[in-house]
């Protein structure tokens, strides 16, 4: 059995290619299900997936998970480390940079970075408390609620994609959004915002990502994975 660490596009869509069982982090409370067997949860760390894998007979580990939930990605690494388990990174290929881009190594950087006063946030609710001492005006959009602490003039805007590059032309301007914050999560499905901004000249602070483990194998597109599946014996 193949073990998809799962929770975005193309978790799921592997998962419909292959015989699985994808695992979400349980973090969103009405997420996306992909096709067959499907587990929520955490794994209780390194040593709990590692346990996890020997009892479930796991013959291959994809890592399908969002290109920043770097510490998922180094637990699962090290559980098939322990137990000889194949181990593959699944990643969308990142943002082509552009002009105008602001390229930070973090979410704090990019609070210590913000050119603008009306900012358009879209780095997701678990990073509001990096904002939380900034004097700008924020538009936060994310799927679930946040919690405090949180920058304190702030809209939060609950809303899952995809986004035309129409809709969102039409959101900064109602807003009169003058700098775009993001991360480089990469997909045309997130691209939208990108293309607005730059018809709209605005400046844009990009988080890198995180890097992978070293040693990690990894993979741009599912039909890389599937064929690694086949190479790996899965």
């Amino acid at each position: 059995m193949i073990l998809i660490l799962g929770g975005t596009g193309e978790a799921r869509a592997l998962a419909e290619r292959v015989p699985a069982v994808s695992s979400l982090a349980g973090r969103v409370r009405e997420p996306r299900l992909p096709v067959g067997e499907v587990r929520i949860g955490g794994f209780g760390g390194v040593s709990g997936l590692a346990q996890w894998l020997r009892d479930n007979d796991i013959h291959a580990v994809v890592d399908a998970t969002h290109p920043f939930a770097a510490q998922i990605t180094a637990n699962a690494f090290e559980a098939c480390q322990r137990v000889g388990v194949p181990f593959l990174v699944l990643r969308r290929p990142g943002f082509a940079p552009r002009d105008g881009w602001t390229w930070v190594g973090s979410v704090a950087e990019a609070a210590a970075a913000l050119p603008g006063s009306r900012v358009f946030l879209t780095t997701g609710r678990q990073d509001l408390s990096a904002f939380a001492g900034c004097p700008q005006w924020f538009l936060a959009r994310m799927v679930e609620p946040p919690e405090p602490p949180m920058p304190h003039r702030i809209e939060v805007l609950l809303s899952r994609g995809p986004f035309t590059v129409e809709s969102e032309l039409s959101l900064m301007r109602a807003h009169r959004i003058d700098v775009l914050v993001t991360k480089d999560s990469g997909g045309a499905m997130t691209s939208a915002k990108l293309d607005a901004a730059q018809e709209l000249a605005l400046p844009v602070v990009v988080v890198r990502r995180p890097p992978l483990p070293a040693g990690a194998e990894a993979v741009a597109t599912v039909d890389e994975a599937v064929s690694w599946l086949g190479t790996a014996g899965a």
